[in-house]
């Protein structure tokens, strides 16, 4: 028991680290609207293709006959859904409807994970999870019901739009979600660290192709030094904060927790996402924001509850 303890303990840590570096990746689009969704996705993993690929090379000839077809497929689909797919649709989200919007959808991640997980061999109950799934719907209500409460000058087209993009993104992840932890079970030959860095080497090789559309008829007199300047800032940081260190540390955090209890950490993505909405507005959370807040907070913590091991009597 104090074994398992100590291992959710630390997959929670992981988790709320990797929901910390993820967080960023919403800020992102604000710092470079002069730039397209498909030009920051393509400049920011081709930034993390680079990096993986330097950090793997040293083993690369110890580790590569590890990896069979299946892997390489594995590696492909987990690539272009989890990354490429996911942070196209969410820049292009945040661009026309704007962070908090882009947050509420994408929080409902820990329900979706959560729901496809409780039908896995091993899961807790569904209906111990009631709680849990009920705080976090609560919360998300509430920023919703802030979002859209809010007046706003953009086109009513735009919002529709962002919102059809959340939902795109939303799906992508789960799908990613899912399927990377249960690789990450199958995996005992492969490190979950080696394993991230992989996932970079292909997303990498899928941005070098993203990058031809998304730069094609585009020239360097279109945007300042400036402007280019801060676009390579922001896109090597993400490459090496939210896919190096946030993939690693999700990873981890997977190998640690259930998948079910894997959805509850996705939890800590958006609360990091709507603190640096904030802290970039320069502005304190509205009270049903605060409320938000503290409701996917209780959602997270029912969660390990629900997952803790039932005390034993004696007799």
């Amino acid at each position: 028991m104090i074994q398992r303890q100590h291992s959710l303990a630390l997959g929670i840590g992981f988790g709320a680290a990797a929901g910390a570096a993820w967080g960023l990746v919403f800020l992102a689009p604000e710092l470079v609207r002069e730039f397209s969704p498909l030009q920051l996705s393509a400049a920011r993993y081709l930034a993390y293709g680079l990096v993986a690929l330097a950090l793997i090379a040293p083993r690369w000839r110890t580790l590569a006959p590890r990896l069979g077809r299946p892997e390489w497929w594995a590696l492909l689909r987990l690539s272009l859904l989890g990354n490429i797919l996911y942070y196209v649709l969410l820049a292009s989200a945040v661009q026309l409807g704007g962070m908090a919007m882009t947050s509420l959808v994408i929080g409902f991640l820990p329900v979706a994970v959560t729901l496809i997980g409780s039908r896995g061999q091993g899961a807790v109950p569904l209906r111990r999870l009631a709680l849990t799934l009920a705080l976090g719907i609560a919360g998300i209500f509430c920023v919703a019901w802030q979002s859209l409460g809010m007046p706003s000058d953009a086109p009513v087209s735009d919002r529709l739009t962002g919102f059809l993009c959340a939902l795109g993104a939303l799906a992508a992840w789960t799908a990613y979600a899912v399927g990377n932890s249960r690789w990450l079970v199958r995996l005992d030959h492969v490190s979950s660290h080696d394993w991230s860095l992989l996932t970079g080497v292909v997303t990498g090789g899928l941005a070098l192709l993203l990058a031809v559309p998304a730069f094609l008829g585009s020239s360097l007199n279109d945007h300042t030094d400036a402007q280019w300047w801060r676009f390579i800032g922001v896109a090597a940081s993400m490459a090496v904060v939210a896919s190096i260190l946030g993939n690693a540390f999700w990873n981890r955090a997977s190998r640690l927790l259930p998948l079910t209890m894997i959805g509850q950490m996705i939890l800590f993505e958006t609360l990091f996402a709507l603190l640096y909405g904030f802290l970039w507005e320069a502005r304190w959370p509205t009270a049903l924001e605060a409320l938000a807040m503290v409701l996917v907070s209780a959602s997270v913590l029912a969660g390990i509850s629900a997952h803790q091991p039932a005390p034993e009597h004696g007799n």
